[in-house]
């Protein structure tokens, strides 16, 4: 390859990786603008909470996903019962099912006027006041509803983890004289540790950035602390700097999750390995299984798609209009747009550091990666900052030069919207573009190119045909993705231009749940796909591994 190859390939990694870092570093940088009186305001009101009931809310997640998907993915791999089989997949249905749509669902559902307590209070002639019942919308209750949708992380990688252990542990740790509940805590736990932390600090991550379950339970967090300064006090530094320090407790996560595992240094044999067959237990002990196993999935899919199916039904007639239409049409061609781009920039990405593995080109990649740890609503704005200097600096030299008014160019159009949806869903698709160029041999790339094929022409003709399933299953994870997006769709959205999660969380703000439901069931019937996909590879690269 010549050297004025590798330039190209450098120079286009290297500019659009540094347009997708720039709204994280014009985050962190909005702290050399000093916001003394409105930190001394949020100081002395409301900062505390913001830093308790985020920490809280982000540690509570992640406790209630850790013990649910650990459960779980124990007892579907450690023991044979009816159902089993099916099980294993219908657990990873919550993720399906977006956090902020299952809060609107079990509120409708739990609240004073709800099915629930309206059958309590006609069942034991009860009046208000006459019985205590949990208040859903509170910090406890958002944890329980984060908990339930994002347990399938931890259980999906745990599972994996405790399928590749090896039957002869489980055959050395029997004639040691452990018992299986010893065996669980001192060998198949400590094994399958790194994996579990890893699905703990996504939920813990997923769960610092939620905004429609907090915003509408009325829980105070950075998230909904950012949109008041934002919009509410009309202070964007001051936002950016909330921002900053919101970003700041998700990358320390990140930190704390590698530091965690520093000294963890578990081996499996070279070779494949037998996995450990499943216990056959009695059948009363088989029904109990089922039960703890069917538990998380009637209450985190189950029992709200059902309501919504009750509330869509009896409300079609007025919400299934030509504006429901315009919504559909909204969402999946933004969605569809957002996952072309982030795809193409994957490829770009994932093709440039396999053709350049210098420090130019592998970190900035790296740093536009790290998208995915940081919340829509930081994305947001940070997007939303640089593309508004740029606006309002076009504007001023239009008139100066030519007498006419830009307006808004950049920002406040779907190009600041699909901006920030490349910057949050980059690491998607491109996690598996480069796992499927992983698996393609360099000599193919030495044989294209000695055929007097150009790098271009090796990627569009030998990479990208072999690539099919890979680009396949990125178009369709970041499409649900994009599609279930909120805040940084409310930030940045055009005016007069909504989609089905911003329609559904105006309709549920205003507390027309009944009309809520019918969007919040077009977002989790789509977000199936990628679910039922997931559940497919998992079980094809289990099965490959033994």
């Amino acid at each position: 390859m010549t050297q004025g190859w590798r330039d190209i390939w450098r120079w286009s990694v290297l500019l659009p990786a540094l347009v997708l870092a720039l709204p994280v570093v014009v985050i962190f940088a909005s702290v050399l603008t000093p916001q003394a009186e409105v930190w001394r305001h949020l100081r002395q009101t409301v900062l505390a909470d913001y830093v308790v009931n985020s920490l809280l809310l982000a540690f509570g997640t992640g406790l209630g996903a850790l013990l649910i998907g650990t459960a779980a993915a124990w007892i579907i791999t450690r023991y044979q019962f009816v159902g089993r089989r099916i099980l294993e997949w219908l657990l990873l249905l919550p993720l399906a099912m977006p956090a902020y749509i299952i809060a609107y669902t079990y509120t409708g559902m739990l609240d004073f006027a709800g099915p629930v307590q309206s059958a309590l209070r006609a069942q034991f002639d009860w009046r208000y006041g006459d019985y205590w019942f949990p208040q859903i919308r509170s910090l406890t209750g958002a944890i329980i509803m984060l908990a339930l949708v994002l347990y399938p992380y931890v259980y999906m990688l745990a599972r994996s983890a405790f399928r590749e252990q090896s039957a002869s542990l489980a055959e050395a740790s029997r004639t040691l004289g452990l018992t299986s509940r010893r065996h669980f805590w001192r060998v198949a736990l400590p094994l399958a540790r790194p994996a579990i932390l890893t699905g703990t600090a996504l939920a813990m991550m997923e769960a610092f950035a939620d905004y429609g379950t907090v915003q509408y339970f009325g829980v105070t967090t950075f998230t909904t602390g950012i949109f008041r300064t934002w919009f509410g006090m009309g202070n964007q530094p001051a936002a950016a700097q909330l921002a900053a320090m919101l970003t700041g407790f998700v990358l320390l996560l990140l930190l704390l999750e590698r530091w965690s595992r520093r000294k963890i240094r578990y081996y499996h044999q070279g070779q494949r390995t037998q996995a450990a067959a499943g216990r056959t237990v009695s059948p009363l002990r088989q029904l109990m299984l089922l039960a703890l196993c069917l538990l998380p999935v009637l209450f985190g899919f189950v029992i709200p798609a059902a309501q919504l199916i009750s509330w869509a039904m009896s409300n079609y007639s007025v919400t299934l209009n030509s504006q429901f239409g315009q919504l559909v049409w909204n969402s999946f061609s933004l969605a569809a747009l957002a996952a072309v781009i982030s795809v193409l920039l994957a490829l770009l990405f994932a093709y440039g550091k396999r053709l350049r593995r210098d420090v130019l080109v592998q970190a900035p990649v790296r740093v536009a990666a790290l998208g995915y740890a940081v919340p829509g609503t930081v994305i947001a704005i940070g997007v939303m900052l640089p593309l508004a200097w740029l606006d309002s600096h076009i504007d001023l030299l239009a008139e100066q030069w030519f007498g006419v008014r830009t307006g808004l160019i950049f920002s406040g159009t779907l190009f600041a919207l699909l901006l920030a949806y490349s910057v949050r869903f980059l690491a998607v698709s491109l996690h598996s573009v480069e796992a499927g160029l992983e698996r393609i041999k360099p000599g193919m790339d030495n044989a294209a190119r000695s055929l007097g094929y150009a790098p271009f022409k090796v990627l569009q003709k030998v990479h990208v045909p072999l690539l099919r399933a890979s680009v396949l299953t990125a178009l369709l994870l970041v499409f649900v993705d994009v599609l279930k997006e909120l805040p940084a769709t409310l930030i940045l959205r055009p005016f007069n231009f909504n989609t089905l999660a911003v329609r559904t969380y105006e309709l549920a703000s205003d507390e027309r749940l009944a009309d809520a439901a019918l969007p919040a069931l077009a977002i989790v019937i789509v977000s199936l796909l990628p679910v039922i996909l997931l559940a497919r590879s998992v079980d094809s690269s289990m099965k490959g591994s033994h």
